[in-house]
């Protein structure tokens, strides 16, 4: 906007560095993940049907940004697995809804755990006490800017 007053350059340049971390700390979290066994797009498709609940393959590809024949491989894939329950909804009996089974609810809860330990461990070994008393204090700022 031409209104707008120029960002000052230490802002910028901590703009960028909070991106690429953030970037870098998501990606090594995805490794972490589940030795491999599923894509980050499974992942991903789980852990949404864990956080907002059952959906259909229409909703779920819109909400992942992907064309509906890829959500119907990766929920080919999920189902082969044994992570996902399929019934059809009651209101209009042609739709199928996708639920997580047991063993997917498991499976996400597992998933979550894995990262948090990692995460905590990397703390521990990488942060003095007043590293991460810093860091601790940071994060209420970092989640503000989130929610923006």
């Amino acid at each position: 906007m031409p209104d707008d007053p120029p960002v000052p350059p230490r802002v910028a340049e901590s703009a960028g560095w909070i991106r690429g971390v953030v970037g870098q700390l998501h990606r090594r979290l995805r490794q972490v993940d589940n030795a491999e066994i599923l894509t980050p797009t499974q992942t991903a498709v789980l852990n949404r049907l864990h956080r907002e609940g059952p959906g259909t393959q229409a909703e779920l590809a819109a909400a992942e940004h992907v064309r509906q024949q890829s959500m119907a491989a990766t929920l080919g894939v999920l189902d082969s697995l044994g992570y996902l329950n399929r019934t059809r909804d009651p209101a209009d009996g042609r739709r199928v809804v996708i639920s997580l089974s047991d063993l997917g609810a498991k499976t996400v809860i597992g998933i979550r755990q894995h990262r948090d330990e990692w995460l905590a461990a990397a703390l521990t070994d990488e942060l003095t006490e007043d590293e991460l008393e810093t860091v601790r204090r940071a994060l209420p700022l970092l989640q503000r800017i989130a929610q923006r």
